[in-house]
């Protein structure tokens, strides 16, 4: 915000405090990883509980002089709270224990802005942090609060503050509509995806799932994948090729995480359309996560606040390489339906059930018959070929060609409206046994 980042870690305390209302705790382990995601060196953990936060300090006054302690002891450069603060109470902590202070907000934001790679993906962060930093800005500037008077000194009209607010404004202003351009590209790019009806799969799931580990398993492709929290921010699409089914676009987005800012899914509310807007979601999930029923409830949880809870989804049931005794198996509902993939993406065990199960799933109408050509139908025999539709042919004495034809039916149409046959002419055959 307003500090230069050390070069190396920086000393964290990080504080937990347990609240009497359950949804208000968070996991202090995941606290952890956070402040290790982000670079710090955790030394000391402060914990308590309280039936209700303090408003001036979060804390009792006893532990707020007990946290000094820690920082005075450890030489801390950084304390890390697992809960949301309000500005007042960071600037109140951080006048009483002489020490930076940061909520789980802030870190997250901070996480994300040193992974952020692409424009788009800066932009957005850099959105996030403005709207969030807007409110705390008086910390930084606690000597300008008053309009300076006296001759030679009198300035505009308004404090070092209001500024710095009305700069942050202009910026925030600028960033959306460029974020608005960025929408509107997604959007012509998804219509085009539409018109020429390739399905897209997006990949979700709590951060860390594996998500990037089962992008680059099934598409080849090499997006960053680590044992870290948030290691992929910026989407990435690729298209993957699936038997019967044609053409799809896979995408990797960025992961949910409990008590996601507000601000930070509105920001990415463009990336995240590409989700909204899919024909099916992979839900991936660390199925040897002891905590996987509340990561489920809170992925379902962002889906829903931004309206992709409607969607259908497959649920990806990742790592059973770190489980004993599970192998890999697709769990069907009382219909026959696949709704559930046990694999494990690191090895690739069970990648070619899930193949078989998105093929399932997006499965549409095949045609797959003989069709009758007279010798002047050479034109529709050629595109059939070019198709890759043609599974045998035999030529009969009166020189009529039989084809042996399996492609989708949609495709099939196509081809023939291109060339100006009535598609009810085969589409209405019989269709033979095989």
């Amino acid at each position: 915000m307003f500090f230069e980042r050390p070069e190396s870690g920086e000393k964290a305390i990080l504080v937990h405090i347990n609240l009497a209302s359950p949804d208000a705790n968070d996991n202090p382990k995941e606290l952890e990883e956070l402040a290790l995601s982000a670079g710090a060196d955790p030394v000391e953990w402060l914990t308590g509980s309280r039936s209700d936060p303090s408003p001036k300090f979060f804390l009792g006054k006893g532990k707020v002089e007990e946290l000094g302690e820690l920082v005075r002891l450890h030489q801390a450069e950084l304390v890390i709270f697992n809960h949301a603060l309000s500005p007042a109470q960071e600037r109140n902590i951080e006048r009483e224990i002489q020490c930076r202070v940061l909520d789980r907000t802030g870190l997250i934001l901070d996480i994300f802005a040193q992974r952020a790679r692409t424009h788009e993906g800066k932009l957005q962060v850099e959105l996030a942090q403005l709207e969030h930093m807007s409110t705390r800005l008086i910390r930084g500037w606690t000597h300008l609060e008053r309009q300076k008077g006296g001759i030679g000194l009198r300035g505009p009209g308004e404090t070092q503050l209001e500024t710095d607010r009305r700069l942050l404004r202009a910026r925030i202003k600028a960033i959306t509509a460029r974020l608005e351009k960025v929408r509107k590209q997604r959007e012509q790019g998804r219509r085009a995806r539409s018109r020429a009806e390739i399905p897209t799969l997006s990949l979700v799931g709590y951060t860390n799932a594996g998500k990037s580990t089962l992008f680059n398993r099934i598409t080849e492709a090499d997006v960053y994948a680590a044992d870290q929290l948030f290691a992929t921010l910026d989407p990435t699409l690729r298209r993957l090729e699936l038997a019967d089914i044609g053409p799809a676009i896979l995408a990797d987005t960025v992961g949910f995480i409990r008590d996601l800012p507000h601000k930070l899914v509105e920001s990415f509310r463009a990336t995240l359309q590409e989700t909204v807007e899919a024909a099916l979601l992979l839900h991936v999930i660390d199925a040897s996560d002891e905590e996987r029923r509340e990561h489920i409830h809170q992925v379902n949880k962002v889906l829903h606040e931004i309206g992709a809870d409607e969607t259908p989804s497959l649920e990806v049931y990742n790592k059973i390489d770190a489980m004993e005794g599970v192998e890999p198996h697709i769990d069907r509902d009382d219909t026959g339906v696949a709704i559930r993939v046990w694999l494990s993406a690191q090895t690739g065990e069970g990648v070619d059930l899930l193949m078989q199960a998105l093929r399932e799933r997006l499965a549409v109408d095949m045609f797959h018959q003989y069709m009758d050509l007279g010798p002047e139908q050479g034109q529709l025999r050629a595109q059939l070929y070019g198709q890759n539709a043609v599974l045998s042919e035999t030529v009969n004495e009166d020189g009529r060609i039989q084809l042996e034809v399996r492609m989708q039916t949609k495709d099939l149409r196509r081809v023939l409206s291109r060339l100006n046959i009535p598609a009810e002419r085969y589409l209405t055959a019989p269709e033979r046994e095989w």
